[in-house]
């Protein structure tokens, strides 16, 4: 099965195939750095991470970039408002590139505890300012622009496509707009592509139109164009960013060059605490590192891609403790592969444990084919485990046996989703947690062999009661964790 991906333009699945072959180039909005990393910013960052480590899994080579947006995010998310990273340096009292240092530092620890890899390239805006203003001279020269007291915006009308992306048609845009908002506009849908900056104002540049700075949708064509050319193949961001900001990207990329932005757009769904928006407006946004504090960052992430990107994503206590259970589970089971590395009989990988891996390896893949089907890939990751206790319960396997189980995990749930580390923490301890259980259950099978039953019976009810659950079947004796130990 190829990989499929759902194109937010034209809103349908279709195969992707990259514009070059064996390369993908892959735009990812990046955060505007006012402030420390929120659990939206994990939904999104850990998604799209793991589309990168797949897509490098496939042997394709990836260019990542990744912007810093530390210029021209205005407070109402479009035209009007004051720069984000100034209103909050200002009541700081810092220098806004004083601001933007710390918490480009905050979002970067982050990302790096929660298993990301770092992007190709995580260009900024402030250092991309000659790239915009070369698009706009391009966009005024063209008729795409215009000029007024210092101010330059792009005219939706003379880009009829405006709307392909969002589905939203520009007369509908008109009828809801406040057209006394800003009287400079041609037209109330009009976006700025450079806004004029009063003598006050610090984060100033000098232009052809005077002294001001860009506008928020400028810098991701500037440098999505200058890392990876146009078109490149995968723009990536949060489904609140589809409008305006993406939209406008594509009008204005394509206004310019002619060609698309990107061949392939894909948008992560959002956030809620508890059932509600979440919003710092609303007093409920989590930041990571107030997270991290609870619960370790790969319960975050494993708990991220135990649902489909696209799919919306509830943050309750209760959902992050049944998380950690379960990336305990799925551990316990890697510790005990790793323990018995070595211990094996000589020989090659038995038919049965190839034929586990293999079918965990197709339907691993085909999951991830399925536009990044996370959690049906975890489930094959969880239906090898369950196998691997059992080959190791049952005994009788070789040293290659394991080495090809503890592969496909080191790979898959490794390299592929990042939650299972090359060191796991606290894995001597751990790893005898599971020489008991194995112990245990072969004490166990020698106690129902003789037709002791009562002392059989006695092993599996202290157990139970441990919240270690025994499964019999034909093929021999397996567990499952209900609670830690």
């Amino acid at each position: 099965m190829a990989l499929h991906v759902f194109n937010s333009l034209g809103r349908k699945r279709e195969e992707f195939q990259p514009l070059h072959e064996g390369f993908v180039g892959m735009y990812v909005c990046g955060p505007t750095v006012y402030d420390h990393a929120h659990i939206g910013h994990a939904k999104s960052y850990v998604s799209f991470d793991v589309i990168v480590r797949y897509l490098r899994y496939l042997g394709y080579q990836v260019r990542y970039v990744q912007n810093i947006t530390d210029v021209g995010h205005l407070t109402d998310d479009a035209d009007e408002g004051e720069d984000k990273i100034v209103r909050r340096a200002s009541t700081q009292r810092l220098e806004p590139m004083e601001l933007v240092e710390t918490y480009t530092r905050s979002y970067f620890e982050d990302m790096d505890a929660l298993g990301n890899v770092r992007p190709d390239i995580s260009p900024r805006a402030s250092g991309h300012i000659p790239e915009q203003i070369e698009l706009i001279k391009e966009l005024i020269d063209k008729g795409f622009a215009y000029e007024v007291n210092g101010s330059v915006y792009f005219s939706v009308e003379k880009f009829p496509e405006y709307g392909m992306l969002s589905g939203r048609r520009i007369e509908e845009l008109v009828e809801g707009a406040r057209v006394e908002v800003n009287p400079e506009k041609r037209n109330p849908a009009d976006f700025a592509l450079w806004k004029r900056a009063e003598p006050a104002h610090i984060l100033r540049w000098n232009s052809p139109w005077g002294w001001g700075f860009p506008g928020w949708h400028l810098e991701c064509s500037a440098m999505g164009s200058k890392y990876l050319g146009q078109p490149f193949d995968i723009h990536g961001g949060g489904l609140e960013n589809q409008f305006p900001h993406h939209e406008s990207e594509i009008a204005q990329s394509q206004a310019a060059h002619g060609e698309p932005l990107a061949r392939y757009w894909l948008h992560n769904n959002m956030v809620t605490v508890g059932g509600q928006k979440m919003g710092k407006s609303l007093g409920n946004a989590i930041f990571l590192k107030d997270l991290f504090r609870r619960y370790d960052p790969l319960v975050v992430r494993y708990f991220i891609l135990n649902s489909h990107y696209r799919s919306p994503l509830d943050f309750t206590d209760e959902a992050l403790s049944a998380a950690e259970r379960g990336l305990a589970r799925l551990h316990n089971s890697v510790r005990a592969l790793r323990r018995a590395l070595g211990r094996g009989s000589d020989g090659p990988v038995s038919p049965e444990v190839q034929r586990t891996v293999d079918e965990a390896r197709a339907a691993f893949s085909s999951a991830m084919d399925d536009d990044f089907n996370t959690a049906a890939a975890l489930a094959a990751l969880f239906d090898l485990a369950r196998a691997a206790n059992t080959f190791l319960s049952a005994g009788g396997f070789t040293g290659a046996d394991v080495e090809a189980l503890e592969r496909a995990f080191r790979e898959l749930g490794g390299a592929v989703l990042g939650i299972v580390p090359d060191e796991l923490p606290d894995e001597a301890v751990a790893g005898l947690e599971e020489d008991l259980i194995h112990l245990l259950i072969e004490l166990r099978r020698e106690f129902r062999a003789n037709r002791q039953w009562q002392e059989a019976d006695a092993i599996r009810d202290r157990l139970a009661a441990l919240g270690v659950q025994l499964e019999d079947k034909p093929e021999g004796t397996t567990y499952r964790l209900e609670a830690a130990l």
